[in-house]
């Protein structure tokens, strides 16, 4: 390595190998350079580079600032940032373990190597629901490619069969224009429009597969919602009809039914255990959300859907009444 390329040594060195619990002192670094890039370096030329770095606008605190050693006090991400962000990819299922680990990789390399050890010691669990779907990321930057330049895709949309395989829906691909991608009930979906129908659909990125761009829709597309307020009414992804739901529910799944339909909504207090509130959401969707707090919620209206969920928990409870 040619010395007057030193300067970039060390800043790798002080990104790799120091933070501020592990200062590294001039013999330090100049150890690290002769070993690792085999290139000794003069003191009065260390020095020199580090503050070549300062001056370029690198924070490194310094021996006579601390009284302990040199280390770089400002990175891309802050240590609890990519702590959080690790872990995300670690628990998002659709991201396939390959990828997982690449990402974690990178967001690791932002940091000293005490970091990236720590966050080794604190993962200990292999997340077992990854899916092993390779294509995720190609398909994904598909879609962002068809986004930006506003043209359409085919793509074959996959599901299990009773073998557990994943097989196409259906025999002809599906062909749409991306609109938006979001991320939404741990998944991402993209939100597209179909040329034969006005509304929009979503599709589980994960579950796509042999995607590839096509030329535009012929029919255009209409007004552009909010793809997040799209997805607050697709409780669960559901898709369907969107109907105004009246719900009544216990106070303990206040926080749930937020975290499901905003902090816009209104309640009204029933009694000092339950309330009462409207909410928009698709038909399918809010039918599977009360039948997972069945405990805690009741549909009052409307009326069509309140009978449906009398039919369903009926014919539940006379299977579970079979002997």
């Amino acid at each position: 390595m040619e010395k007057k390329t030193s300067v970039l040594a060390v800043l790798e060195i002080l990104r790799q190998e120091s933070d501020r619990d592990h200062p590294l002192t001039a013999a330090q670094i100049q150890q690290k350079m002769e070993q690792q890039y085999q290139c000794p370096i003069e003191r009065r030329t260390l020095y020199a580079n580090i503050q070549m770095l300062k001056e370029f606008g690198y924070e490194i605190s310094t021996y006579q600032e601390n009284g302990h050693g040199y280390y770089l006090d400002n990175r891309d991400f802050e240590e609890s940032e990519i702590m959080l962000l690790c872990n995300a990819v670690h628990a998002s299922n659709f991201i396939p373990r390959k990828h997982s680990n690449d990402l974690i990789k990178k967001l690791l390399a932002t940091q000293s190597r005490y970091t990236a050890q720590k966050y080794r010691n604190m993962v200990y669990v292999d997340n077992l629901r990854k899916k092993d779907n390779q294509d995720f990321f190609f398909s994904l930057q598909i879609l962002l490619e068809a986004v930006e330049e506003k043209c359409a895709v085919e793509f074959d949309y996959v599901q299990y069969n009773e073998k557990l395989q994943l097989v196409p829906r259906r025999t002809t691909p599906y062909v749409v224009q991306p609109v938006y991608l979001v991320y939404e009930n741990e998944k991402t979906y993209l939100i597209a429009r179909h040329e034969k129908y006005r509304d929009f659909s979503h599709y589980r990125v994960d579950k796509i597969r042999n995607i590839q761009k096509r030329e535009a829709l012929k029919e255009p597309l209409g007004p552009l919602c909010d793809p997040y307020k799209y997805a607050e009414t697709k409780v669960y992804m559901y898709g369907g009809e969107v109907l105004d739901f009246i719900l009544l529910c216990h106070r303990r799944i206040l926080d749930d039914i937020v975290d499901h339909f905003g902090r816009e909504i209104q309640i009204v207090m029933q009694d000092p255990e339950h309330f009462i509130t409207r909410v928009k959401g698709s038909r399918e969707g809010v039918i599977y959300l009360a039948m997972q707090y069945a405990k805690w919620m009741e549909i009052l209206e409307p009326a069509s859907v309140r009978e449906e969920m009398k039919a369903i928990f009926s014919a539940a409870l006379n299977r579970y009444e079979k002997k």
